[in-house]
């Protein structure tokens, strides 16, 4: 029953995992069939091997007994040198054989899981921010690297030769079946102890490592986030906190990995006793059956051989049934993020966005992060080309929210984003991305060169091009000075550069898109004064004639731009047109007016 069970249980995540595979192995069936033919022919001279050694021991036996005179020692040593001869090239065959079976399934597998962490790695970055804001970032990156390395590790190393072990017990079971049914039905009796055995042990080893994987992927999420903001843990003294908190994680790991080491460990041993008693009782039967001449001394030991090799599968499964475990978890991790589908698609009647003039409308816009806490609602704003909207109100307004709507990082639950007067869930969000530029108060640079970090905004921008958005941005002057110019390498997330350095890349990276739409996310946040300027001045350039959303808690901020929104709770309260330093109140409908002209 125990068996039962956990084949039960086991199936259904294999059987995800199988599916979710099927498409790249079918890729290498070329591979995976050179592979099952080595492999029969590995099993085929395995089971030729012990034969010569029978008929030599039967032939010296035999000469043994019987008269020295009548013994034809030629005729004996015949027997021997072919003997030997053939197990040479038994030996080296089944060598060559195994050698090329191993390396087909081993580039198979190894190409599938190569691709299957490609198709992980892509379908992450489909994923929406829902996902995303939820899911550690230290466990994604476990995901790709550890748990599909994982698999490509016990692919070669467990899976492959149990298989090959496998297929090898049934030929064994049907020769020996023919030399004695007897002694065959006694092997077909102790493999179910076995069976009993692996299983209750496997079941522990399994959960125990499913829980490790979990461990290790919540320990590489602390990690990530420790190592990502290092100067505010220096800053503010947290090293110790932080080394307490890596250290209860690294302990719950530690403790995991251990229990599963002693449960492998113990079914290890455990298989090696009951494979010792099963042999001992195979010889005695046998050794009883050939002195009553059912067998002779040579298919005695052809048995033995048979035995001996026969229950390694189930001695490897053991010691691989650790691996396998975490194997299997790691598998279904994967599995788990691959089901995943992403919140923000194409509908199957999306089309490219023509080019955009920038008229944007939000139109009764409800949206959560949470269900029953909306952070728009209701919310309505029309917003005319090449007009520069600033919008502000408290952390949690719903500012950045109503931006992100542009981009379809969310969708609205309830109400329509228009630009142009197209639905932006009827266009393809590849194409409304492509039309909306962003520079955000963290400007995060990628490592690489700076030409790379420039063209990530339009991968095939031409040389004059990049140059061109550097001197829009102000960034042309300081990159000329650098020692290697536009292909010099900043470190990772751009730290090798100045806050205001950062910033003029990504206005760089912005300008180079020439979007019809530019958001400016607190983009002027944590710069000093003589660096303001000039971003101020570079912002300006990128967003001349462009609609331009301003999102800021900085009233100074806000006053270069043509209109002011106040957010607060997720609504319009004030909608004010900015002239000649005076606020002045716009009628806007679903609007709660809280706030009047006053002297700027």
């Amino acid at each position: 029953m125990a068996a039962q069970a956990t084949l039960r249980e086991a199936a259904p995540g294999l059987r995800r995992t199988v599916r979710r595979f099927r498409p790249h192995l079918r890729q290498q069936r070329r591979l995976l069939l050179g592979g099952t033919v080595a492999l029969f022919a590995e099993v085929a001279l395995r089971l030729l091997e012990p034969w010569p050694l029978k008929y030599v021991l039967d032939a010296v036996i035999a000469a043994a007994g019987a008269d020295l005179r009548v013994a034809q020692p030629a005729a004996l040593g015949t027997v021997i040198v072919v003997a030997t001869v053939v197990l040479v090239a038994v030996v080296a065959l089944r060598a060559l054989a195994s050698y090329v079976m191993t390396v087909l399934f081993a580039l198979a597998g190894n190409r599938v899981l190569t691709r299957v962490r490609a198709e992980l790695y892509g379908h992450l970055h489909t994923l929406s921010m829902s996902f995303h804001d939820k899911a550690p970032t230290g466990d994604l990156v476990t995901r790709v690297t550890g748990d599909v390395g994982r698999l490509q590790e016990v692919t070669v190393t467990a899976a492959l030769p149990l298989v090959g072990n496998v297929v090898t017990l049934a030929g064994m079971l049907a020769v020996v079946a023919v030399l004695d049914w007897q002694l065959a039905l006694l092997v077909l009796l102790i493999v179910p102890a076995f069976l009993v055995t692996s299983v209750r042990l496997t079941r522990r080893i399994s959960s125990v490592s499913r829980s490790q994987r979990e461990a290790e992927g919540a320990l590489a999420a602390l990690a990530t986030e420790s190592l990502g903001s290092m100067q505010v843990v220096q800053a503010y003294s947290l090293e110790e906190r932080m080394q307490r908190r890596f250290g209860g994680s690294n302990a719950k790991s530690l403790k995991d990995g251990v229990k599963a080491k002693k449960l492998s460990a113990g079914l290890e041993r455990k298989t090696d006793v009951l494979v010792g008693l099963a042999t001992a009782l195979v010889l005695y039967v046998g050794a009883r059956r050939v002195l009553a001449g059912a067998l002779t001394p040579g298919e005695l030991v052809v048995f033995l051989t048979y035995l001996k090799t026969g229950l390694k599968p189930v001695r490897d499964l053991a010691k691989y049934t650790g691996r396998l475990a975490k194997a299997g978890a790691s598998g279904e991790r994967i599995v788990d993020i691959l089901d995943m589908r992403p919140d923000i698609v194409d509908h199957r009647w999306a089309r490219p966005a023509p080019p955009l003039r920038g008229d944007v409308r939000f139109e009764g816009v409800w949206l959560s992060y949470s269900p029953g806490q909306p952070v728009l609602r209701g919310l309505d704003l029309s917003v005319r080309p090449g007009e520069r909207v600033a919008v502000v109100g408290t952390s949690g307004a719903g500012k950045s929210t109503l931006v992100s709507l542009l981009t379809r990082l969310r969708d609205p639950e309830q109400g329509r984003v228009l630009l142009d007067g197209h639905d932006i869930r009827d266009l393809t969000v590849a194409s409304v991305r492509r039309q909306v530029s962003i520079v955000l108060q963290e400007s995060v640079l990628f490592a690489g060169t700076l030409r790379d970090n420039i063209t990530s905004g339009r991968p095939d921008a031409t040389d004059d091009e990049v140059e061109a958005a550097a001197r829009l941005a102000a960034a042309a002057d300081f990159i000329d000075r650098l020692p290697g110019g536009y292909d010099t390498v900043v470190g990772e997330r751009g730290a090798t550069l100045s806050g205001g350095e950062r910033q003029r890349i990504a206005i760089a990276r912005a300008a180079i898109r020439n979007a019809p739409i530019v958001v400016l996310d607190e983009a002027l946040t944590g710069l000093d004064d003589d660096t303001e300027r000039e971003v101020v001045a570079a912002l300006r350039r990128l967003t001349e004639g462009r609609t331009t959303f301003i999102i800021t808690h900085d009233l100074q901020a806000a006053s270069d731009a043509d209109r002011m929104v106040t957010l607060e709770g997720g609504v319009i309260v004030a909608d004010q047109l900015l002239r000649g330093g005076r606020r002045v109140p716009v009628r806007h409908p679903r609007t709660r007016e809280v706030s009047h002209a006053v002297s700027g």
